[in-house]
């Protein structure tokens, strides 16, 4: 397994942030990347809820696994190519301060243990954090423009 973090502190409280993120299937308002999103399984940010999302030609279902509200949730990622055994991302929050929030991105890839399955590992962690960037500068351009 491959694990990549992002994180970026977000001018907002830890609540505000959870009450977005919470609202699973609305990814679309603040991803610039999604363009479609909406729920097929179970209530919104609970454990087996499911959203499907579309970013352009790609089409994946993303499924809780864990939850700690209002610190962290857990999602695995489905429809990748079948050489990927699992993908998944977590989520975590943590205060920084009443009016700031730190937010990572852990996002673990598997593949398999032989070395051109660790590179390709690394390759596709690598890729995917550059979409967890993507998420965390719109949820905090979404967070932030709706405190000013």
């Amino acid at each position: 397994m491959t694990s990549e973090i992002r994180s970026r502190r977000i001018a907002a409280a830890s609540q505000a942030v959870w009450d977005v993120l919470a609202d699973f299937a609305g990814i679309s308002s603040w991803a610039d990347f999604v363009d479609h999103a909406s729920m097929l399984h179970g209530r919104p940010l609970d454990i087996g809820s499911t959203r499907r999302i579309q970013a352009g030609s790609t089409v994946v279902l993303e499924r809780v696994t864990e939850v700690d509200p209002p610190h962290a949730f857990t999602y695995e990622i489905e429809g990748l190519p079948k050489r990927i055994s699992s993908v998944q991302n977590c989520w975590s929050l943590g205060a920084a301060g009443a009016d700031a929030t730190d937010v990572s991105i852990t996002t673990t890839v598997s593949v398999g243990p032989r070395p051109p399955q660790r590179l390709v590992e690394r390759v596709v962690a690598r890729m995917l954090a550059r979409r967890s960037d993507a998420m965390l500068a719109g949820l905090a351009a979404h967070l932030e423009a709706h405190r000013a």
